[in-house]
Parts: structure tokens; C-alpha cells; sequence
């Protein structure tokens, strides 16, 4: 118990309660090793199970030795390894090399090594320039659909060893001759890639790859006993029993192999950019899972320049590109390893398997780590995609999920027909047009006329004819998310077409998340547009000073938003509506401004006799308040109604929004002076005012001395809150 008590402080946990998934992710990693060189031909296992191990081991070591996430285990991936055989194929093109001739092995084992390294440098110089983080940013969809991609390559690239083709041989063979198909080796591959799914499936804690490999090794030699004369493929066959030796520098001095990597240096540069890409993209997103499940929190920088420096360690004793794993992690966490120290004892576990099972690993059927490989597609196939395909299998078919569905189809194409640089670039281009698309659908939230939507300013009766008349020539457009040259035509498209009699535009911007250059410049254009039309416009939560404000005055010219006395600014809509109702009132004739209204021609004294308006005016005396002061506030006694004669009173609630404005000739108060609750809402003076108070207990007074009054009181109370009432509708 001590001793177990002690390996486990000192971080041994995954070199010996986790050995089992240390072997289970030796087998995958075997298996990257025959992928990333299978252009060598018949020595891809010799040079690419070691470099398979240099990854496992010294690039695994360094990478946690250097990294500090909470569980720093690195290792070969499936889309780095094919992006490098994908690079070794186009080299191998070259008619003046030949893998027949030792001096062209040397030549593309050099160019492997080299575009390690150089990806290093770029994930070093990615880490120093911060841009560590925009690895997180590559649109979904494209990252979906170029992983669906590297999924369907790499059931491609071992179609041929478990069918048994021999080397030379084609897909294309299949389907003129199907009897070139060995069923044995065929059969072997399916069993193991089966075994490892059903374990997987059936057991989610145990090493599938493990169990995978032990059943195709089983029936392997169970065939090989009862059949001898079944064709099963080849083996792996003999493998270099040293760990390979830091041999690249001494191969770059070569006229030959420098000459020749001179020639690609396009195709070198580019290989080694998508390789510190696309190891970045996995890495970030792969810490970022972990973090989310040990809640914990990650320098992505300092990650990929541990990283780097691994590739460019790796990359000189001519290993395959290291990555973060996270199948790894999840597998050290469960057999009991935690952090750095867990991580490295999981890579010298490699480096013993290496040294005591070397000369068994030559052994290994070819089709069983095949099968192995055919396990990994089809967990590289992106889960999202899945989750989609199911949300439209179940009858969603709403334009976004169309549109993610497409581009994951045409970049997983692109990928498989055209290569990773093709299919990377295909969607970054297809999920800008996508969110250019989106942008220019969603920009405009709703439209509205000022009937539908006016004010909550209240206007005297004098003036509610003109007022459906002038809404009626008031738009309102309540735009969200970024104003940016994707959507910025929308808008324009959205003011060509007001009707011919539109007076004013209000534009509500409190939903735009932000205003680029392009954005800005359209609205100063709108604005001397619209003004030629005779139309203006008025911008709603948009401060002068502060937020989008001073990008629109940067961007404008002379007549734009930067012209002197130009304020087009409102808080919100509803500042912004009413200012253009004021404004064509008053272009109707209509006076607003300093306007004075006669109690005797206000609501409250409708169809009075002159004795009765005598008697109600003596119990009405005047209050006279300054600009800015309060008539009551909220939680108030409400002990009186008032009626207002001069100038303007805002009713606000608690959080100090606009609930109502009063207008000369209007009567507020009179809510909560029936049903006998406190102010729900506060009132203050927007302008020097002048009102008139009925207290409770003189209108019961009033009704009962004369209940005739009291009853024409009480109806044009009534009156009153149903013009209200019908005004806000």
C-alpha cells in the first residue's frame, strides 16, 4: 500500500495502474506511423513504426516536460499523419526521384522531417505572436467538415491492405477483377475493427484498442493454424531495434537532398503551415474539452510553444507531428495518473515497450492494424454532423442547419477530391459567405410604422385627429447584430424601399453589436440620401459621445453626421418616435411648444354647466413646479388627480424608463386615486409646469353635495382612461 501510495505521488499511475492504456494507445500509434509514410511502399513500416515511437516518446516527454495543462500527453494524430502522407505522395510525383534508389528514401524521409520541424517553428512563432487563441475561431462546419474528410481518407488510404491488394495494385483493380479481394485478410481486418468498436460500445472504460488488437491477432493465427494456404497480407516485418538518430541535419547537407527540397520549397512551406494549423486547431480545442471536464484553465500560448519546440525535436530525429491527445488524457485519468508527472511516465512506458517487444512488433499482420485504423475514422466522423443529421432526420429544416449541413458537405468533398489545403480554404470561404448571408438576413428584426408602434407621449385631444395621420408617415426599422459591408446594403435596400410619403425614418440601433468602417459610411450616405427624398432619419440608441457615435462622425463628410447642429441621436425608439411625431405636428400647424390649455377645456370639465365648472375650479387649486422637479414618487400616497395646463410631466418607473408623457390639457394620477393603491411609477416636471390638484376627499365632497356632478366627474374620469387606453393600442 506504501508503495503504491508513492508511485502514485510521484505521478507513475499511468506507468503502472495505466500501462494497459499505454499499450492500447501504442497500437493506434503504430498504425499513424504505417499511415503518415505508407508512400514509402514496402519499408513504410521500417522508418514509420520508429517514428511513430520518436513521437510516443521523445516528442510525448517533451511536450509534457514543457506543457502545463492538466494533463500535457501528446502524441501522433490521424489528420496530422495523413496530412504528411498526403505530402510524401506529392513529392513522390517527382520524376527525379526514385523510392527504388536508397538516395530517394533518404530524400523524402528528409522532406518528412523537415516539415516537422518547420511546424514547429510555426507553432512557436503562432505561441510568440499570441495567435494561439484564433486557432478556437475556424468556423464549426469547417472544422466539421474537413475532420468528415480526414475520416473518409483514411478509410480510403487502408481499403487496399484489407483487401489484400498487392503493392502496385488500385482500388480501381477491384472493380475490374473482385477476385484480386483476399476474403482471410479481409475478414481479419473487419473482425478487429469490430472488436474494438463493440468493447468500445459495450465497455466505454476499457482499452478497446487493446482488446481490439489481441482479437485480430487471435484470429490471425487461428486462420494461420487451420488454413495455412489463406491468403491473410503481409506482416509489418523487421523493424529497426535502436531509436532512430537525429539525422536530419547531416541529410540536409547533401547537394542532392538539398536540391531537391529547394525545388518544393512551396509545397514544404505549405505542408508545414497546414501541419501546425491543423495540430494547433486539435490542440486548442482538445485542451479546451479538458478544461471544461476538470474545470480547469489553460495558456493556449504557452501550450503550442511546448508544442513546437516537441515538432521541432520530433521533426529531427525524423518523427511524426506531435499533437495534443486527448484520448490519451482520458485514458491516463482513468487509470488513476494526474498531471504532468502521470504524463511523462506514460511515454517512458513507450519507450520500454519499444526496447522489450521490438522484434515482436515486426509480426503484427498488416490488415489487423488496418482494422485498427478504421476504428479511428469512424470516431474522427464529427459528432456535431451527426447530432445535425439527426435534427433534420427528425424534420427541422430551418436555413441554418441547411446551410451547416452544406458547407460540412462541400468541405469534407473538397477534402477528399482536392487535398486539406483545398478543403480548409473551400470553407473558410463558404462560412464567410454563409455569415455574410446570415448577417445581411438578420440584420433587420422588425418593421414598423408609428400607428403600430408610437410614442408614449400622450397629446391633447386637439390634437389626436392629425396624429394617425402623421404615424402613418413615420417608419420605424429595429435592426440587430453588426452593421458591417456583409449587411450594410441591406439597409440601403431597406430605405429604397419606404413608401413615397415616408416623412422620417427611425432606425433602432440599440441591438447593433457593433459598426465597422463600411457600416458607417452607408449610414452618413443614407442620411444625405434620404434628405434629397425630403426624409429624415433618426438614429435610436446611439450616443454622440460614446459607443458607435464617434465612429458615424469619423466616417462622415461634410453633410453627414459630423455637420454642425445635427442631432439625430435618441436613447431608444420610443425618444426617437416621438420626436418625429413632434415634428410633423408641428409641420401640420400644430402648436406643442409652450402651448397653454384653459382647465375649463380639459377632459375633466366635458358637458359641465358653467355653476358646475365654478364649483369644481374652487376645489381645484394650482401647483406650479419648476423643470426637473418631482410631482410624486413611487410608493406615494395617491390622494389626488391632476390635471395639467402648461407644459409637459414623464411618468418613470423604478428602473428610470419612460412609462407615459403628459401633454398640456391632460389628467394624470387619476388610476390610483380610484382603486386607493400608492403610485406605481414616479412623475416629473420635464418643463416649467403648471397643474391643477382634485383631492380625494373633495371630489367625495363634490358627489355628495351634488351626486349630478359627482356622476359627469366620475364619467369623464372614464372617458379619459379609455382615450388612454385606446391610444396605446
Amino acid at each position: 500500500m506504501k508503495t503504491a501510495a508513492l508511485l502514485a505521488r510521484a505521478g507513475l499511475n499511468d506507468g503502472i495502474g495505466g500501462s494497459t492504456a499505454s499499450v492500447a494507445t501504442l497500437a493506434v500509434g503504430l498504425t499513424l506511423g504505417l499511415l503518415a509514410f505508407a508512400p514509402l511502399g514496402a519499408s513504410a513500416a521500417q522508418h514509420g513504426i520508429p517514428a511513430a515511437f520518436v513521437s510516443l516518446t521523445l516528442g510525448a516527454l517533451l511536450y509534457a516536460w514543457l506543457g502545463r495543462s492538466a494533463m500535457p500527453t501528446g502524441g501522433p494524430s490521424s489528420a496530422t499523419a495523413l496530412i504528411l502522407a498526403a505530402f510524401l505522395v506529392e513529392l513522390a510525383r517527382d520524376p527525379q526521384l526514385s523510392l527504388d534508389r536508397p538516395q530517394g528514401l533518404i530524400t523524402l524521409l528528409a522532406a518528412a522531417a523537415l516539415a516537422v520541424v518547420l511546424m514547429g517553428v510555426a507553432q512557436v512563432a503562432l505561441a510568440a505572436l499570441g495567435l494561439g487563441k484564433l486557432a478556437k475561431f475556424v468556423p464549426q462546419p469547417v472544422l466539421a467538415g474537413f475532420m468528415n474528410g480526414v475520416a473518409v481518407l483514411i478509410v480510403l488510404s487502408q481499403l487496399p491492405t484489407l483487401l489484400g491488394l498487392s503493392v502496385g495494385s488500385s482500388l480501381s483493380d477491384v472493380w475490374r477483377s473482385p477476385s484480386v479481394i483476399q476474403l482471410g485478410t479481409l475478414t481479419v481486418g473487419l473482425a478487429t475493427a469490430l472488436t474494438t468498436w463493440v468493447v468500445g460500445r459495450r465497455w466505454p472504460r476499457a482499452p478497446a484498442p487493446l482488446f481490439g488488437l489481441a482479437g485480430g491477432l487471435l484470429l490471425y493465427a487461428l486462420l494461420r493454424t487451420l488454413a495455412p494456404a489463406l491468403p491473410l497480407g503481409a506482416v509489418v516485418g523487421p523493424l529497426p531495434q535502436q531509436l532512430p538518430l537525429p539525422e536530419l541535419p547531416l541529410r540536409l547537407l547533401d547537394p542532392a537532398v538539398a536540391g531537391f527540397l529547394l525545388r518544393h520549397a512551396d509545397e514544404l512551406l505549405s505542408a508545414a503551415l497546414l501541419l501546425a494549423l491543423i495540430s494547433s486547431l486539435e490542440t486548442v480545442l482538445g485542451l479546451l474539452a479538458l478544461d471544461q471536464q476538470l474545470n480547469t484553465r489553460v495558456d493556449a500560448g504557452r501550450e503550442l510553444r511546448a508544442l513546437g519546440l516537441a515538432n521541432i525535436a520530433a521533426g529531427l530525429f525524423g518523427g511524426l507531428p506531435v499533437t495534443f491527445q486527448r484520448a490519451r488524457a482520458q485514458a491516463t485519468l482513468q487509470a488513476g495518473g494526474r498531471g504532468r508527472r502521470a504524463a511523462v511516465a506514460g511515454g517512458l512506458v513507450f519507450v520500454l515497450l519499444f526496447w522489450l517487444c521490438g522484434p515482436w512488433l515486426g509480426l503484427l499482420p498488416t490488415t489487423v492494424l488496418a482494422g485498427m485504423m478504421l476504428t479511428i475514422a469512424a470516431a474522427l466522423f464529427d459528432r456535431w454532423t451527426r447530432q445535425l443529421l439527426a435534427q433534420y432526420r427528425h424534420g427541422e429544416r430551418s436555413t441554418e442547419l441547411r446551410d451547416s449541413l452544406v458547407v460540412v458537405a462541400l468541405v469534407c468533398a473538397a477534402t477528399v477530391w482536392q487535398g486539406f489545403a483545398a478543403g480548409v480554404g473551400l470553407g473558410l470561404v463558404l462560412a464567410l459567405l454563409v455569415f455574410i448571408r446570415q448577417m445581411n438576413r438578420t440584420l433587420l428584426r422588425g418593421r414598423f410604422s408609428a400607428v403600430e408602434r408610437p410614442s408614449r407621449r400622450l397629446y391633447a385631444a386637439t390634437h389626436q385627429p392629425l396624429l394617425r395621420t402623421v404615424r402613418a408617415r413615420i417608419t420605424l426599422l429595429e435592426l440587430e447584430g453588426a452593421l458591417f459591408f456583409g449587411s450594410a446594403e441591406r439597409l440601403a435596400d431597406e430605405a429604397e424601399a419606404l413608401p413615397s410619403d415616408c416623412r422620417c425614418l427611425v432606425l433602432d440601433c440599440q441591438r447593433i453589436s457593433a459598426i465597422d468602417e463600411s457600416g458607417a459610411v452607408l449610414l452618413n450616405l443614407l442620411l444625405a440620401r434620404l434628405e434629397r427624398r425630403g426624409i429624415m432619419l433618426m438614429l435610436a440608441g446611439i450616443d454622440a459621445a460614446r459607443g458607435h457615435g464617434p465612429r458615424l462622425r469619423a466616417f462622415g463628410g461634410p453633410g453627414g453626421f459630423r455637420a454642425a447642429g445635427r442631432q439625430p441621436w435618441f436613447p431608444d425608439a420610443d425618444r426617437a418616435v416621438e420626436a418625429a411625431e413632434r415634428c410633423l405636428l408641428v409641420e401640420a400647424g400644430a402648436v406643442l411648444d409652450g402651448a397653454v390649455v384653459a382647465l375649463e377645456d380639459c377632459g375633466l370639465m366635458q358637458d359641465l354647466t358653467q355653476s358646475q365648472r365654478t364649483l369644481l375650479r374652487e376645489r381645484m387649486p394650482s401647483l406650479r413646479l419648476p423643470a426637473g422637479a418631482c410631482l410624486f414618487g413611487q410608493g406615494d400616497a395617491a390622494d389626488a388627480l391632476y390635471v395639467l395646463t402648461e407644459g409637459s410631466i414623464t411618468v418613470l418607473n423604478a428602473q428610470g424608463q419612460r412609462y407615459l408623457s403628459f401633454s398640456a390639457g391632460l389628467m394624470l394620477g387619476e388610476t390610483a386615486m380610484l382603486d386607493g393603491g400608492g403610485r406605481s411609477a414616479s412623475a416629473h416636471a420635464d418643463s416649467a409646469v403648471i397643474l391643477h390638484r382634485l383631492s380625494r376627499e373633495a371630489l367625495d365632497e363634490l358627489t355628495a353635495a351634488h351626486p349630478e356632478l359627482g356622476a359627469l366627474l366620475y364619467r369623464n374620469i372614464a372617458l379619459h382612461l379609455s382615450r388612454r387606453l385606446r391610444a396605446a393600442q
